[in-house]
């Protein structure tokens, strides 16, 4: 029996081919795989493209699948409309079952099959889950940039322009962050002390104009300049980024309710930083030794979800070897050397 599990993300697509005993025997990457985010024919095409290539790695086709999960964010994850990638697999010969799965149990089941545990997606947003006998049962913000998303990248990106904004304006102190977001924004360190129009300094004009010209969400992309200047020791970038730990631990709390592990993804809590120091740092105050995972995706998840969808029970030994054997199949191959 074959199963695949697929991890639907904005960017990318990861599709996993799996046997009933949990080995991975294909694994692919596509474009985008969320139609919410990518508009319907993009999604298809980024999961046609991951499947078709664990497919093709394996030997096998679409209708030898038992079963098949997409895991995503989003409505679509919990059923809404279902059908916007079963009709086309169906064309193609698929005749297994298809489920929906929220990508946030996708990411913890990437790193742990405990009955209990907790797990926190921030990268361009945020939110904490707590999961109980592989179910979601409790969830905390995750309510887009702007209703919360608290201690995100959008969140830290945010406070970084408006502490650029303030020093520029005259009411803010002085900041490492300045110079770095000018040039992010593709301007200099010069504009910072350059007069313009009405006697404003030329790098104001350029942040308001870069911050207004594109989708708020897009302010997630400097958050890695707060994250350069924190390692800097500029004091504005390091209160920044702690103010983003304490907001992410608050979250956590709403969740919390029994000691387990947690499982931390997203690209603002799987570096090294304040954010994720502050997360540990917590996990040990409330509930003493607990493992702290770090996952780089949910694709691994998303198998253990089809695997259990099948009516496979996971245990933590399958999972581990799981997620080796995809960590390995995801390795760009080494081109072969031929002697003349």
């Amino acid at each position: 029996m074959l199963v695949i599990g697929i991890d639907a993300g904005g960017t990318a697509t990861r599709a996993v081919l799996a046997t009933a005993d949990g080995a991975c025997v294909g694994f692919g990457v596509g474009g985008s795989g969320n139609p919410t985010s990518s508009g319907i024919p993009t999604a298809i095409t980024g999961v046609r493209s991951a499947v078709a290539t664990a497919l093709g790695q394996a030997g096998a086709a679409l209708a030898d699948v038992a079963g098949m999960v997409v895991a995503m964010a989003g409505h679509d994850a919990r059923g809404g409309v279902s059908d916007w990638i079963l009709d086309p697999l169906r064309e193609e010969g698929f005749r297994g079952t298809l489920a929906h799965e929220s990508d946030l149990l996708a990411m913890f089941s990437s790193g742990s099959v405990a009955p209990l545990g907790y797990g926190v997606v921030c990268g361009t947003g945020a939110s904490a889950v707590r999961v109980e006998d592989g179910r979601i049962t409790a969830t905390a913000d995750g309510l887009g940039w702007l209703l919360g998303d608290r201690g995100s990248g959008f969140w830290i990106g945010r406070e970084a322009a408006v502490a650029v904004a303030g020093e520029l304006d005259g009411v803010g102190p002085a900041t490492a962050l300045t110079p770095r977001v000018l040039e992010a924004l593709g301007g200099t360190a010069a504009d910072a002390r350059t007069p313009g129009r009405e006697g404003r300094a030329v790098g104001l004009d350029r942040l308001v104009r870069a911050v207004y010209g594109q989708r708020p969400v897009q302010l997630a992309g400097l958050a890695p300049q707060v994250f350069a200047a924190a390692e800097a020791q500029d004091p504005v970038a390091e209160r920044i980024l702690r103010d983003a730990g304490e907001a992410i631990v608050r979250t956590l709390a709403l969740v919390e309710e029994r000691p387990g592990p947690l499982v931390v993804g997203g690209s603002i809590v799987s570096r090294d930083g304040a954010p994720q120091r502050r997360l540990r740092a917590h996990l040990a105050e409330t509930f003493g030794e607990q493992p702290f995972v770090v996952v780089d995706s949910g694709a691994a998840g998303a198998a253990v979800l089809a695997l259990r969808h099948a009516g496979i029970v996971v245990d933590e030994a399958m999972r581990v070897r799981l997620r080796d054997e995809i960590s390995r199949a995801a390795q760009p191959t080494p081109p072969r050397i031929v002697s003349l």
